[in-house]
């Protein structure tokens, strides 16, 4: 790869001394932590079984899915030969797309059949961490777009509403599994296996334990790839937990719509919960998280909230629906160009995390 700038600054058409470049600038750590992962994923210094034809391919055809255009060009102009056709790369499409569209209706049978189809363990998981960038990535793009003020492609319509969730009683290893959204704290299980501590390599174990995440299968099975998984936690964290902007519960708020949208109750129990308890706005959160398939995720929410929703719930959207109106609303209820490009990167993240977590696995509440 020849890309070796910060890409989303192009592909965003990012003016050097534009209020959204200074906004980046202010949050460098994120910007680093965004190109870092970029790089890991498409010029990795190990490339395993995961071709860069196939990883390229796949970048190109999520792109497309998720109405990117511009990103689409970007994945086709990088590709010099074409990847090999057959069950293989066929079966890596049929999740990409899956992931795209429907994350919330993955099942363990489809890494089974990554499997059957010549996927090792550690290529899914790298499989499956491109295929959530790629989600993030683009949807970073369409609110980089909007905040420069370019046009966006966007069918108009609002609001999103919320989506479907699993409604399996049971987990595939025979656990109890959460029927519905909860703020309560919930377990996840892994589909493939997370490697044990000492299976790893020294810097994958110091990886983990720098993090915090020995004990987690989660963190444990991403670990596969630390490389890949090093960068997104430094995302994560430059995204999240960086002083100034948005206030940190709307951050979280944003988070819990997301996830909200993807259908993942994982990823919103966690987050709804910090959202209520740094906002101390309980009721609100759950009223948000009680929100049936097909509801409007806003109702009922106070003004400030609301307008925060309904963009997060947008952007959300595959493809994303955010528009200029929404941005107007939101500049009058006084965020300025750092706190949108914090709406915008904490939204646009669990476009990445939601797909990670309801496709590699499922929680459970017993």
């Amino acid at each position: 790869m020849t890309d070796t700038q910060d890409h989303l600054t192009r592909l965003a058409e990012i003016a050097p001394d534009s209020p959204l470049a200074q906004a980046r600038a202010t949050r460098q750590a994120a910007t680093d932590g965004i190109e870092a992962s970029y790089q890991r994923l498409f010029a990795p210094q190990e490339v395993g079984g995961f071709t860069i034809a196939e990883r390229l391919l796949l970048a190109q055809r999520i792109s497309e899915w998720h109405g990117d255009r511009q990103l689409a060009a970007h994945y086709a102009q990088l590709q010099q030969t074409q990847p090999a056709d057959g069950p293989r790369l066929q079966a890596a499409l049929d999740h990409a797309e899956r992931l795209a569209f429907k994350p919330a209706g993955a099942e363990a049978k489809h890494l089974q059949a990554l499997q059957q189809a010549g996927w090792s363990l550690d290529d899914i998981v790298t499989l499956s961490q491109l295929i959530a960038f790629v989600s993030f990535q683009s949807r970073l793009l369409y609110g980089y777009r909007l905040l420069a003020g370019l046009p966006v492609a966007t069918s108009g319509r609002a609001p999103v509403r919320a989506s479907a969730w699993r409604t399996a009683s049971h987990t595939a290893s025979g656990r109890h599994a959460p029927p519905a959204f909860t703020g309560q704290e919930l377990g996840w299980e892994p589909w493939i296996v997370a490697k044990p501590l000492e299976a790893f390599d020294e810097p994958g174990k110091a990886l983990l334990t720098k993090f915090g995440h020995a004990d987690s299968d989660y963190f444990r099975l991403l670990a596969r790839d630390h490389a890949v998984l090093e960068q997104r936690t430094i995302t994560d964290r430059a995204i999240f937990y960086t002083a100034g902007g948005l206030a940190r519960q709307d951050r979280e708020l944003a988070a819990a719509v997301a996830s909200k949208v993807n259908g993942c109750i994982y990823c919103a129990s966690v987050h709804a919960r910090k959202a209520a308890q740094l906002s101390k706005r309980a009721e609100e959160v759950q009223r948000l998280l009680d929100v049936a398939p097909g509801g409007i995720l806003s109702e009922g929410q106070g003004e400030d909230w609301r307008t925060q929703i309904d963009f997060a719930a947008a952007l959300s959207a595959t493809p994303p629906q955010a528009n200029a109106a929404q941005l107007v609303a939101l500049r009058e209820q006084g965020l300025g160009e750092l706190e949108l490009l914090d709406l915008v990167q904490a939204t646009a993240f669990f476009a990445w995390a939601n797909r990670l977590m309801l496709t590699l696995g499922e929680p459970y509440d017993d």
